[in-house]
C-alpha cells in the first residue's frame, strides 16, 4: 500500500498551523517587563529563549545554503 504524496504534505501543513497555538510568545514588551522586575533569573531565561528563537532561522538558511553549494559543486565536477 503506497501513501499518496499529498497526505504527508497535508499532515505537515496541519502541524505547522497548530504550532503557534503550542508556542509561547516572547515579545519586546515581555522582555522589558521582565528586565525591570527584581527576578533576574526569569529575565535571563526569557532573553536566552529569544536568542535561541532568533538563531534557528539563520541556522536553517545556512544549512540550506550548504546543501545548495554542495549540489552545484557536484554538478560542475
Amino acid at each position: 500500500m503506497r501513501i499518496k504524496p499529498q497526505i504527508p504534505a497535508l499532515v505537515f501543513v496541519f502541524a505547522l498551523l497548530l504550532l503557534p497555538t503550542f508556542a509561547e510568545a516572547q515579545c519586546a514588551m515581555c522582555r522589558a517587563v521582565l528586565e525591570s522586575s527584581d527576578e533576574t533569573d526569569k529575565a535571563e531565561a526569557v532573553n536566552d529563549g529569544i536568542v535561541y528563537l532568533m538563531a534557528v532561522p539563520y541556522i536553517l538558511v545556512g544549512v540550506l545554503g550548504f546543501f545548495v553549494y554542495r549540489l552545484y559543486s557536484k554538478k560542475k565536477a
